[in-house]
């Protein structure tokens, strides 16, 4: 389904698409530290608990970023045999009550309550429970808040778009004025011809 452009979305579009192009590189790198982590643990017999947990980070970022580039990408899952049978007017229908209704919603609840739980960790400079883990715990968290922003401004962007597919696509334009005809000159020869 092609949705139309709105200015809304014609601007953060291609910001939330150039961070999840940056951040998509981060699935190399989990793949790197994975890879190094299993050589140590069993060609080394010597498991780091850093690397666990960078794992664990590494693998957050890119899914929390990955929300928002997936809803501006139509990339998200759904229940695609349903989905494509209907006709293009009532996906639209369905992806706009399903952004205002569970979507949006969702996201302004997470954004309220990650705030107090980033600063806690902030506050009381959180760090791993577990010995040789990681320290300053409020950064990974403060991508929970990052990732459902992103998301946020994707889903308001998709709304935008839906509701100009909906509402003012399918509106009458008016036919655009024809410039009058000019008429053909004729020529001295026309006239001798005659």
């Amino acid at each position: 389904m092609e949705l139309p452009s709105t200015r809304f979305s014609h601007a953060v579009d291609p910001f939330i698409t150039r961070i999840g192009n940056a951040v998509s590189w981060i699935w190399i790198v989990l793949l790197g530290v994975i890879v190094v982590n299993v050589f140590m643990r069993y060609a080394l017999g010597e498991g780091r608990i850093e690397f666990e947990e960078i794992q664990w980070h590494l693998y957050s970022i890119g899914f929390m970023i990955g929300l928002g580039y997936a809803v501006v990408d139509d990339a998200h899952i759904r229940v695609d045999i349903v989905h494509e049978r209907l006709s293009p007017t009532m996906r639209a229908w369905i992806d706009l009550y399903g952004l205002l209704l569970f979507v949006l919603p969702f996201v302004v609840l997470m954004l309220i309550y990650a705030v107090p739980f980033i600063a806690d960790s902030f506050m009381t400079s959180e760090t791993s429970p577990s010995p040789g883990g990681l320290p300053y715990r409020w950064l990974i968290k403060s991508m929970l808040f990052i990732g459902f922003a992103l998301l946020g401004l994707a889903a308001v962007s998709r709304l935008t778009r839906l509701w100009a597919y909906l509402f003012l696509a399918s509106a009458p334009q008016p036919a655009p004025s024809a410039p009058p005809r000019a008429r053909p000159r004729s020529s001295p020869m026309d006239h001798d011809a005659g």
